[in-house]
Formats: structure tokens, C-alpha cells, sequence
């Protein structure tokens, strides 16, 4: 299979699991798959990962706690606090991190705006 199906049929597999959340919408930023809840991204698609907004507590935590979870630097950028990637090989694994996907749509839910 060459890069190019697979990366489609992974991104088509991750699609499948947020856009089942109410109110969840995706679009592209930059060269990221990203979505959104209430016009606010909390979730994106970066090389081999997912990256997610979650409180900061919670994002050192996971990067303990977790040997697939990094800080989110996608293209190389500065990582933020409330940011990470949980890298998976495969996308249908990404079923185990629902509940972590459902906490991070609420945190930003309830986000105040900048």
C-alpha cells in the first residue's frame, strides 16, 4: 500500500472517531486536519499522531504517565502546555483514547475565548 492510501484510510479512521462527537466539525489549517467544537480547535492530526488540547496538569500527567505521549510540536513548532500528541502505529487504536478525546472536546468546550 503506498503513503499516500494509507495516510487517507488513517485519516478516514480518526475522521470516523470525532466527528461521531455532537458538534464536532473538521477543516484543514495549514498542512493540519484539525477539529473543532464551538469554532475552537481541540484535536488535530500531525504526522503520526494526534495532537490534543487538555488543561495543563493533565498534559504532564499523560506525559509521565504514557510512553505514547509527547508534547504536540507540529512542523517542529514550540509546544504549548495544554498540548499534546499521542502517537499511535495504528489508527484503530486510537478507540482506547475516546474517553481522553471526550475530555479534551469538554475542556475546550468550556474554554473562555482569548
Amino acid at each position: 500500500m503506498n503513503t499516500r492510501i494509507q495516510k487517507t484510510s488513517r485519516k478516514a479512521q480518526i475522521d470516523t472517531l470525532f466527528l461521531k462527537f455532537p458538534g464536532v466539525s473538521a477543516r484543514k489549517i495549514s498542512d493540519l486536519d484539525a477539529f473543532f467544537v464551538n469554532d475552537k480547535m481541540f484535536a488535530c492530526i500531525s504526522g503520526n499522531g494526534v495532537g490534543l488540547r487538555v488543561p495543563a496538569s493533565t498534559a504532564s500527567e499523560l506525559q509521565f504517565s504514557r510512553n505514547n505521549v509527547v508534547p504536540f510540536q507540529p512542523g517542529g513548532m514550540a509546544s504549548s502546555r495544554e498540548w499534546i500528541q499521542i502517537d499511535r502505529a495504528d489508527a484503530a487504536d486510537y478507540e482506547q483514547d475516546l474517553e481522553l478525546f471526550r475530555a479534551s472536546l469538554e475542556f475546550v468546550k468550556g474554554a473562555r475565548t482569548r
